[in-house]
C-alpha cells in the first residue's frame, strides 16, 4: 500500500509472468485482500522483469497434453473471480504494463481502466498459436474496447496490436520508454485515488453495462447511479468547492 493505492506486482520474472497455479493463487488471493478494504481507492497491477505476463503457463499445459485442459480450468477456477471482483469494486485498476502482455495478459490489461504502456511493449492474443481461445475476459474486455472487426483480425491472423495502434483505439491511456513505466502509472493511481471513489464506480458499472442496454434503461441507470451519488460526503464536498472556486478534497465516502 502507498496511501490509498494498493499496488499488485506480479513476481515469476524468469517466465516472464506466465501464469502458473501458484503465481494464479497468489494473485487472486492478493484480489481478494484489496478489493475487500473500504481503504483502497485506486489498485494497481505491476510485474517484475522485463514482461507483464506472457499468458498462461504452457510449459505446464504441455507437461501432460492429455491433461492440459485441466490445468486450463485450475488456473480459470481461480482467475475468473479475481477478474470479476477487479471489475466490480469501485477503485479504478491502473496498469504498467511492459514488455509482453499476451493471451491472459493481453486480456489483463484490457481489464484496466487505465494503462501506461512501454513504447517497445508487444500485444498479442496468442491464442491461435495453441488452438485456444480468450479468456480472463479477453474476448469481452477487447471488443468493448477496440472492437469486434480488429480482435477477430488477431485472433484469426494472429496479428499484433502496436503500442501506437493500441494508443490511438484508446486501449491504453499513455505510452512511455520502459524504464519509467511503473513510476508514471503510480503517479496516475495516485492521482485517481484522491478522486471521489465510490462515484467511479458507479461510472465503471454504468459503461460496463452500455453496449446491451436499451437507452431507456441507461437513463434509468444513469438517474439512480446519480441520486446514490448526490447522497453522499464526497458530492457535498464537490458542491462547495465548485461554488467556492477550490480543489476538492474527495475521502473516496
Amino acid at each position: 500500500m502507498s496511501g490509498a493505492v494498493a499496488e499488485l506486482r506480479l513476481n515469476r520474472p524468469e517466465a516472464l509472468n506466465a501464469l502458473d497455479l501458484p503465481l494464479a493463487r497468489a494473485f487472486g488471493a492478493a484480489v481478494a485482500e484489496v478489493t475487500g478494504r473500504a481503504d483502497v481507492r485506486a489498485i494497481l497491477i505491476t510485474a517484475e522483469g522485463k514482461g507483464f505476463v506472457a499468458g498462461g503457463d504452457v510449459s505446464a499445459m504441455a507437461a501432460d497434453p492429455e491433461r492440459g485442459y485441466q490445468v486450463v480450468d485450475a488456473l480459470l477456477e481461480v482467475l475468473n473471480p479475481a477478474i470479476l471482483a477487479l471489475r466490480q469494486n469501485d477503485a479504478p485498476v491502473i496498469a504498467g504494463v511492459r514488455g509482453v502482455a499476451a493471451g491472459a495478459g493481453l486480456s489483463l490489461l484490457a481489464s484496466a481502466d487505465l494503462v501506461v504502456l512501454d513504447a517497445a511493449a508487444r500485444l498479442v492474443l496468442a491464442y491461435d498459436q495453441v488452438a485456444g481461445v480468450p479468456d480472463c475476459g479477453g474476448s469481452w474486455f477487447l471488443t468493448h474496447r477496440i472492437g469486434r472487426g480488429r480482435v477477430t483480425e488477431m485472433m484469426l491472423l494472429g496479428r499484433a496490436l502496436t503500442p501506437q495502434e493500441a494508443l490511438a483505439a484508446g486501449l491504453v491511456t499513455e505510452i512511455c520508454p520502459a524504464d519509467e513505466v511503473d513510476d508514471r502509472a503510480r503517479k496516475l493511481a495516485a492521482r485517481v485515488a484522491a478522486g471521489p471513489t465510490r462515484s467511479f464506480g458507479r461510472f465503471r458499472r454504468l459503461i460496463d453495462a452500455a453496449p446491451g442496454v436499451a437507452l431507456a434503461d441507461q437513463l434509468d441507470a444513469e438517474r439512480a447511479a446519480f441520486v446514490a451519488s448526490a447522497r453522499s460526503d464526497d458530492f457535498k464536498e464537490g458542491v462547495a468547492a465548485f461554488v467556492a472556486r477550490r480543489k476538492p478534497d474527495f475521502r473516496g465516502q
